[in-house]
């Protein structure tokens, strides 16, 4: 018997969340339009960052791995091509997830206003070019 489509897409989530570099938790997503896909995604880290495989997890307060970028996001992130090489300019200095999102988008470059305290923002700055703006 032919499957559906929802059991389709969702087995190929499923086949998606098998590249996750996570240790905690193996997450797929993919975004269909039409019953086409339009971008698969996983949990894992940013690009050019260590693995939770290889190094371990990044732990938060609640025991939540924040080391890696969610299935979702990650889907989102590659069906939009046009961020990359891009400076982002923001009125205050992005937060951890924001920068993980920046850079897994391919922002080169963030030009920022005001700082934001933030002591785990270093982590996901590798290949960006942060800096402070100042009139």
């Amino acid at each position: 018997m032919r499957k559906s489509w929802d059991e389709y897409f969702m087995d190929i989530a499923f086949m998606v969340a098998e590249r996750s570099t996570c240790s905690k938790l193996h997450v797929g997503c993919v975004l269909v339009k039409d019953n086409r896909i339009i971008s698969t995604g996983y949990n894992g880290s940013i690009r050019g960052h260590e693995h939770c495989t290889d190094v371990g997890c990044l732990l938060n307060e609640e025991g939540r791995c924040i080391r890696t970028i969610h299935a979702e996001q990650n889907a989102i992130l590659l069906a939009l091509t046009s961020s990359e090489g891009s400076t982002a300019y923001v009125t205050h200095e992005p937060c951890e997830n924001c920068t993980k999102l920046l850079n897994q988008a391919g922002v080169k470059r963030v030009v920022y206003a005001n700082s934001y305290k933030n002591a785990r923002n270093s982590e996901f700055m590798l290949g960006i070019n942060s800096e402070l703006f100042t009139r």
